[in-house]
């Protein structure tokens, strides 16, 4: 049985001061216990019982089954502020002892308030120490604080004092939503929050828009060209771009347009549009993210426009598709990939709605490479390779196909069986193939011991029998069905016995 817990409430709402006269409080007693509990009330050493006193009313609430007991004071007169003590009992069941908490009713009696010494949201750089301090306003008895995270667990590193809670060397991670909370089980629990906010700059890309008006893809002279770039940057409002041209400054003009998109629609982007692409245009252009609050490194992006800047294409080598490999082992599937710049690629399964061996739904390559390690039989099927436009022409995808085929060793039953037969009795034993690839080329081979019996090839069956006609001492033994092809072999074994 746990320790009791008394909880006070107020008829007509919560407590904001004090307790006045002409109220009527609820004490609820509460133990989580099995078997169930008993309860019963004292006022000072005086037992309370329903009927002994007009200002006291002892229940059960209905929906509660017997959870509780609550002790309601009606109209609080002078000599209901005392000491009240709940008893919680099971009638010494297993020799579980009684147990008792009291609290005590005055005029002064109060549900907590707290505020926060901090503000909200707090900026910090990663690697700073953050201190948050939670005072309580009021509240009889004095409340307890204890601070949480909306989102999992305290940092481990967190050192709590009181109401004070300090997180050294703060990382990206301990970001979000910490809250104090004050409870002294007078009403409703104070609870106050603040937002710490981690500055952070990362995943800097860029992409390369041609010319919408025009069909082909092409970066040509007299045309209009748009570079993008992207960082995902904590807090968006801090962001600020900044663009030069081979290393000099850049402003915005009527033929080099400088805008920042929506942070709704595209959040940390900034565009440089190019009017009429000249000759003297072609050169380094580089977008540099900042945010203004400091302490972070900035991130700078190189785009190299000229006439060798051109979209990209996809193939596959002729000899990589399709492609065979065995269960277990490490294959590399590739796409190569052309263009300046080469874009990030982008893998997926082409057949059907799964994930990817890394469990996303699509995997980065930079280099048209898809790696993946211990091969299983799941990941047999059509993957697909395409540009993203990310690093790259934001033009429609190129995409190729690439086939994997995974072979594995026959999966056959039964794996054993032991078969209790008689002498001069006749006994026939029959392994089945489950699955297997390649199924065309299966051949099967029993053996008792080390003796070969019989080999063969299967034709459109999916099992081989072996049967004995008469046995006799020589038959008796271990009998092994192998089932082969090119990726190895299932065995069924059976144990012939006359016991």
């Amino acid at each position: 049985m746990d320790d009791p817990v008394v909880t006070v409430h107020q008829s007509i709402g919560e407590a904001k001061e004090q307790f006045y006269y002409e109220r009527t409080v609820f004490l609820r007693c509460v133990a989580n216990s099995n078997p169930p509990v008993r309860y019963s009330w004292r006022r000072g050493q005086e037992v309370l019982l329903q009927g002994s006193d007009k200002g006291v009313e002892i229940y059960e609430p209905f929906f509660t089954q017997g959870e509780t007991k609550i002790l309601k004071l009606k109209n609080l007169r002078p000599q209901d502020y005392a000491n009240y003590s709940c008893i919680a009992s099971v009638r010494n069941v297993c020799n579980i002892p009684d147990k008792m908490v009291s609290f005590r009713l005055s005029n002064k009696t109060a549900s907590p308030s707290i505020k926060l010494l901090v503000d909200d949201p707090i900026v910090v750089n990663p690697g700073e120490a953050i201190t948050l301090v939670c005072v309580t306003t009021g509240g009889e008895p004095v409340p307890s604080l204890t601070w949480v995270r909306s989102f999992g667990t305290l940092p481990e590193k967190t050192v709590l004092t009181g109401g004070t809670l300090t997180i050294p060397a703060i990382t990206s991670e301990d970001a979000g939503t910490y809250s104090c909370i004050a409870n002294n089980n007078v009403g409703n629990p104070a609870k106050k929050s603040t937002n710490i906010i981690v500055r952070a700059l990362k995943k800097g890309r860029f992409w390369i828009t041609p010319d919408p008006y025009h069909k082909d893809d092409n970066i040509q002279i007299g045309r209009e060209v748009k570079i993008s770039c992207q960082v995902e940057a904590v807090p968006s409002e801090e962001l600020t771009f900044s663009w030069f041209k081979n290393g000099r400054p850049l402003r915005s003009s009527e033929r080099m347009v400088i805008t920042q998109t929506d942070p709704d629609v595209s959040p940390g982007t900034t565009n440089l549009d190019i009017i009429d692409l000249k000759f003297t245009d072609f050169g380094t252009y580089t977008c540099v993210a900042s945010l203004k609050g400091g302490g972070i490194s900035d991130i700078s992006i190189d785009v190299n426009i000229s006439s060798s800047t051109v979209p990209p294409n996809l193939t596959v080598p002729q000899e990589k598709s399709p492609l065979v490999t065995r269960e277990g082992d490490t294959i590399e599937l590739q796409c190569q990939v052309t263009g300046k710049p080469k874009p990030i690629i982008l893998w997926s399964r082409a057949d059907k709605e799964v994930a990817m061996p890394d469990g996303s739904m699509q995997m980065e390559s930079y280099d048209g490479t898809l790696r993946i390690v211990n091969v299983s039989r799941e990941m047999s099927g059509m993957y697909r390779c395409q540009t993203s436009q990310y690093n790259g022409f934001n033009v429609k995808p190129r995409e190729a196909l690439v086939q994997l085929i995974v072979q594995y060793p026959p999966a056959v039953e039964p794996a054993f069986l032991e078969i209790r037969q008689g002498q001069d009795r006749s006994v026939t034993m029959s392994c089945r193939v489950l699955r297997a690839y390649p199924i065309r080329v299966l051949t099967y081979e029993w053996r008792l011991g080390n003796k070969l019996l019989r080999m063969g090839q299967f034709d459109s069956q999916e099992y081989t029998e072996y049967p004995v006609k008469s046995l006799s001492n020589e038959n008796y033994g271990v009998y092994n069905c192998s089932i082969i092809n090119e990726a190895g072999a299932g065995r069924c074994s059976f144990l012939v016995t006359g016991k």
